[in-house]
């Protein structure tokens, strides 16, 4: 299916929605909502495009340095699969080289093209992690990603300002000193 054909898709399922919810998709601040609508979504999901590992694999050199690389305070922006609101925060990652690094902004891309899917947060920092360790090898990688879900906040519970935080490791990070080196060094600014 083309993207014309997705889009004209999902504006027909989204002027329906406006018809259900008891609005008029008629009226002129409405008119053009299902196709806005329906090209956000397409940009919201564009991960399913992408192959996370082959983007890893694009930068990928030979190197002996065998200490921790991080990259810590990477934005994404997600969302929930159970409600389709927002889910958003920043993400923590490091590994442990193995004879294999990775150009730095591919661990951010890899970030984009997860969340860029319908996703929880547990699902989305395991397959981080798993993406890391299946093109580079490495000898350890740990993942931490802090989240504000938006289901949280604007419906359900309703509770504002909470946070989520999940982790996923590997390798050397399943050593307690060394997943404590990590999480003391993505507090220091």
């Amino acid at each position: 299916m083309t993207d014309q054909e997705r889009i004209e898709k999902l504006k027909y399922h989204y002027r329906e929605t406006l018809e259900v919810l008891g609005e008029n998709p008629e009226r002129e601040g409405l008119l053009k909502t299902p196709e806005r609508v329906a090209k956000a979504m397409l940009t919201l999901t564009r991960g399913y495009a992408m192959d996370p590992v082959a983007i890893l694999n694009s930068a990928k050199f030979r190197e002996e340095y065998n200490q921790m690389v991080i990259v810590k305070d990477i934005e994404f922006y997600s969302l929930c699969e159970h409600h389709l609101l927002p889910f958003f925060g920043k993400a923590h990652v490091a590994y442990i080289p193995d004879g294999h690094i990775c150009g730095l902004s591919k661990i951010p891309r890899v970030i984009d093209i997860f969340s860029h899917r319908l996703q929880v947060q547990e699902r989305l920092t395991l397959q981080i992690m798993e993406a890391i360790r299946e093109a580079l090898n490495p000898k350890g990688v740990m993942v931490v990603m802090e989240a504000e879900h938006m289901c949280m906040q604007m419906r359900g519970v309703e509770k504002q300002h909470s946070c989520t935080t999940t982790s996923s490791f590997s390798g050397a990070f399943e050593q307690a000193k060394t997943r404590e080196e990590f999480l003391q060094l993505i507090k220091s600014s």
